[in-house]
């Protein structure tokens, strides 16, 4: 199987990556992938879906982003079209087909150059036009694998500034916040509003003003020496990178607390930071108008991520191996 090359798919502008996607089990070139337009996801957002990544091309806690598909399939009743383990098969199989034919990136962070992400999509199905979601019939699922492409080198040398695109008062988002679904205009505002600020991401606040998380990430604050997190109970998605960090710091005798944590307490932080599946450990410098700390990444996120990093290449060693 030759990767494809989405500069030759109409539906996709200004790009030149290589890309395969798996559609119920068949991969093809993304100019060849079809789905119903009548698909619930397509329509109506019912849809769950995971992001993987891999390291020496061999994905990174793929069976934690699994067991979270499964929650989240779990939360709004929708049935998974196959078991973890056929899923976890094609994602592999897909990367394994994509291999090759990566442009250089002199901008790239080191460890994301060759490295593929991979979208997992399960949708309701097709069915008859509704809500009810009874009339779908069969769920899809499809994987979508690009290069990785992540926050640039100096993105991690320099940090990044973060926006808080809600208000206490603002509108709020609908769904489950535990759930990872296709569920996401409210998301995409955030990041616009952020983007027009000139921050890398969207910070969302609970309904009492408080941090809540990224509007792709989790986000965590050093304060004398220790590491504030939102909880889970706050309503936020348990980010599998989150829980890595979690383990790194407590391995590495850095206090953790899962807190409340309001925005000018982020803002008063010593150092902060985000964390998602592509972007590891990313240094947060600026919230709105505030600098965070010194306005350089810190020491203890620079160590954390140091162990990220040393838990990463352990899982590209093995793929080599």
């Amino acid at each position: 199987m030759q990767s494809g090359d989405i500069t030759r798919d109409p539906g996709v502008k200004n790009s030149a990556m290589p890309a395969l996607v798996n559609v119920n089990g068949v991969v093809v070139p993304p100019a060849e992938a079809k789905i119903s337009v009548f698909d619930r996801g397509f329509l109506y957002g019912d849809s769950i879906y995971e992001v993987v990544r891999t390291y020496g091309l061999r994905p990174f806690e793929a069976q934690a982003h699994l067991r979270r598909m499964r929650a989240s399939a779990a939360r709004i009743d929708l049935e998974l079209p196959w078991p973890l383990e056929r899923i976890a098969g094609e994602i592999e199989r897909t990367l394994v087909a994509s291999r090759g034919g990566d442009a250089p990136d002199p901008e790239a962070a080191p460890w994301n150059a060759g490295e593929r992400q991979a979208r997992v999509v399960v949708t309701r199905g097709s069915g008859e036009m509704g809500l009810d979601p009874g009339l779908a019939a069969d769920p899809s699922l499809v994987v979508i694998v690009l290069p990785l492409h992540g926050p640039p080198a100096r993105a991690y040398r320099e940090g990044v500034a973060v926006w808080p695109a809600e208000r206490p008062g603002g509108l709020r988002r609908g769904g489950d916040p535990a759930a990872k679904t296709g569920e996401h205009l409210f998301h995409v505002l955030a990041v616009k509003e952020a983007r027009a600020r000139g921050a890398h991401e969207a910070l969302l606040l609970d309904g009492a003003g408080n941090v809540a998380e990224g509007a792709s990430s989790n986000v965590f604050a050093v304060r004398g020496g220790a590491l504030v997190t939102p909880p889970l109970a706050t309503g936020i998605l348990e980010g599998v990178t989150r829980g890595v960090v979690l383990d790194l710091a407590r391995a590495m005798g850095v206090p953790v607390r899962e807190e409340e944590l309001s925005l000018p307490a982020l803002e008063r932080a010593d150092e902060a930071f985000l964390t998602s599946t592509v972007r590891e450990i990313l240094p947060v410098t600026r919230v709105a108008d505030a600098r965070v700390g010194t306005g350089a990444p810190g020491p203890v996120t620079a160590r954390l991520h140091a162990a990220f990093r040393r838990r990463a290449d352990a899982v590209a060693c093995d793929s080599r191996s």
